[in-house]
């Protein structure tokens, strides 16, 4: 684990898809597993963008930790939990990422910078409202 302090600027995010206030200040902090994430789709400019939908592994190499919501798997990852709140840079540093997972709130769901299913709004039901 890599605890040296560093600075990363990830330019500009877009979260026009958060509906309202409510659920940032109680954000959880995840660790996100940094290979699960895929360059052209999860970090095409260097960052997972926050509103990407997340799952947390139950099995496998990253059993714990949380990657992307991957409808189909068998790996925890088919269950969605939540929504990156923030960016996180994947282009330094090594290992996983720490970062801030909103699990309620109020999402524009048209803002999203990744789509989510039917199963995953179903799975948030009570703790995530589409708008």
């Amino acid at each position: 684990m890599d605890l040296s302090v560093r600075t990363d600027s990830v330019g500009a995010d877009d979260q026009s898809w958060m509906g309202s206030r409510h659920g940032t200040n109680n954000a959880r902090t995840v660790t996100l597993a940094k290979a699960s994430f895929t360059p052209a789709t999860h970090y095409p400019q260097g960052f997972v963008r926050s509103g990407t939908p997340l799952a947390k592994y139950t099995s496998g190499g990253n059993t714990g930790l949380y990657g992307p919501y991957t409808p189909g798997a068998t790996d925890g990852s088919q269950t969605f939990v939540g929504h990156l709140l923030t960016p996180v840079s994947v282009t330094s540093g090594t290992g996983n990422i720490v970062a801030a997972l909103m699990d309620h709130g109020r999402i524009v769901e048209a803002r999203l910078p990744i789509a989510i299913d039917t199963a995953a709004k179903t799975a948030a039901a009570g703790r995530l409202i589409y708008v």
